[in-house]
């Protein structure tokens, strides 16, 4: 018998051994009167060996975490969403029955426990237990040591068993919950309305990326889930919804990698008479404000790197970027042939319809991309790869557009709004017209996005930003999987069952 079996074996046995005492193993009754931080200031002004004066009772549940036991008394850790403290057991208190229950009770065991505070003669706050509780009996043991997962694999597909035993993963995940939380009341206070669109859509649109596809079988039609909200958020604006966001989940049918998840969260929001320049105002402040409020400084660092989101924040031009930290001469930018001829040499694959500006971003992605430590805002993007921005007045062949990068990675993607009806159906007709074999644009006219346009949107400016890689950013994470509370994975090895018997 291995020894994960033999453990299984020996915690079975001990619940048998309880249930034949007649302890409830998984009981409904216990209600806790305090959390364990709620405890742990009223016996700051205790003394060692001193207890709590007025007889005070107080009931808390949690895990056991460790345990010692010293014959007829026992001391054991037990923490809860809070907090954990250390409650002491003696058997002439409880009684014999009782203690004789607890003897059977193991680390990872739900409890609860009513009695007493006092400090022990080292000063560590602790119950005095007058009764206690099994509520759920723990079956497989935690892992040893109790520190954390050391297998990265099993800390993101048990993660139930890293959430009880990595107090650093538990941080994270509430920061994250701090993260959205803030983010919302930023942009409530800015007059920005939350909304919910749908999911599964008939057409997937808003952004190039291979999408889920479902069938309905009442309506008999396809529908695809959502690779982005954007289309339906800008119906809203022509509804007359001025300020709209969404905090929601995207699919994407793509690989999966340190950044990539198929399933990852992404906020979205739009603004009526607004610009692209106002839009990197507002996430200058938004993230900045966000970082501060989390972290107490804008100065942090990631994966061993420092970071500044102090604002002003740097803004280039891609033509800048390239000069600037690529080091091309801006004459060899100006000429599309050699653009083009740059980027083959560079081991680029580019497809037959590609022009130079796809070439010029392929170039950014492969030289600069990953310099641009600091937060920076890389603007005029090829109208050629931006089929939903709006022309650059001065400049047709760029669009008024950015993308926000930081530590090497896109943040945040935003443009003023395209929002001449027949400039939309033309740049659509030529993506489609052009997409040969490229499963990320879909072959379908969305018709009934036209229609809203040439109903009459305002002028506007929207923005995506992925909530996962700003999480990992704040709380200096290396994976998305450390941000995600259960990433996709490959599927376990099973060990098949055993053949029937005839």
């Amino acid at each position: 018998m291995s020894s994960d079996n033999q453990f299984l074996a020996q915690r079975r046995e001990k619940a048998e051994a309880l249930a034949g005492l007649g302890v409830k193993l998984y009981s409904n009754s216990f209600k806790p009167s305090h959390c364990i931080a709620d405890l742990l200031p009223r016996g700051e002004a205790l003394q060692a060996e001193e207890k709590e004066q007025g007889g005070n009772i107080y009931a808390v549940a949690g895990r056991i975490m460790a345990m010692r036991r010293f014959g007829k008394a026992a001391f054991f850790c037990i923490a809860d969403s809070s907090e954990r403290t250390q409650v002491y057991v003696r058997k002439d208190t409880i009684g014999e029955a009782a203690f004789e229950a607890f003897s059977k009770w193991d680390i990872g065991d739900i409890v609860g426990a009513e009695g007493t505070l006092f400090k022990t003669k080292t000063g560590e706050l602790s119950l005095h237990a007058r009764s206690i509780t099994m509520i759920s009996k723990s079956l497989r043991p935690l892992p040893e040591k109790w520190h954390g997962l050391t297998d990265v694999e099993t800390r993101y597909r048990q993660r139930y068993v890293d959430l009880i035993v990595t107090p650093e993963s538990r941080a994270t995940f509430r920061k994250r919950v701090e993260i959205i939380r803030l983010i919302r009341e930023f942009l409530s206070n800015r007059g920005f309305m939350e909304v919910e669109t749908p999911m599964m859509q008939p057409l997937p649109g808003g952004a190039t990326a291979k999408p889920f596809c479902t069938h309905h079988n009442a309506l008999d039609m396809d529908l695809y889930l959502r690779v982005a909200p954007e289309l339906y958020l800008k119906r809203l604006l022509v509804g007359g919804f001025e300020r709209v966001f969404e905090i929601n989940r995207n699919f994407r049918n793509e690989g999966l990698s340190t950044r990539h998840n198929p399933e990852f969260t992404m906020l979205e929001f739009y603004q009526a008479y607004a610009t692209y320049e106002d839009m990197m105002d507002l996430t200058e402040a938004m993230i900045s404000s966000v970082c501060q409020a989390v972290n107490g400084t804008m100065q942090i660092s990631y994966q061993g790197s420092p970071v500044d989101l102090t604002p002003p924040w740097r803004r280039l031009t891609m033509d800048q970027a390239l000069t600037e930290i690529a080091g091309l001469e801006p004459a060899l930018l100006a000429d599309q042939e050699r653009v083009m001829e740059l980027a083959r040499a560079k081991g680029i694959k580019l497809e037959p319809q590609a022009g130079p500006g796809k070439a010029k971003t392929e170039l950014f992605e492969l030289l600069v991309e990953e310099r641009l430590v600091d937060p920076t805002f890389i603007t005029s993007y090829p109208t050629e790869v931006s089929p939903l921005a709006r022309r650059n007045e001065d400049n047709p062949a760029v669009t008024d557009r950015f993308e926000l990068f930081i530590t090497g990675r896109e943040i945040a993607n935003a443009f003023s709004e395209l929002n001449d009806p027949d400039d939309q159906r033309r740049r659509f007709e030529k993506q489609i017209a052009e997409r040969g074999e490229d499963e990320e644009i879909h072959p379908e006219l969305d018709t009934d996005y036209l229609r809203a346009l040439e109903y009459g949107m305002p002028s506007a400016a929207g923005e995506g930003i992925g909530i996962d890689r700003l999480v990992m950013l704040l709380t200096d994470s290396p994976s998305i999987r450390d941000v995600i509370l259960f990433p996709h994975m490959k599927p376990e090895e099973r060990t098949p069952a055993p053949p029937q018997e005839p």
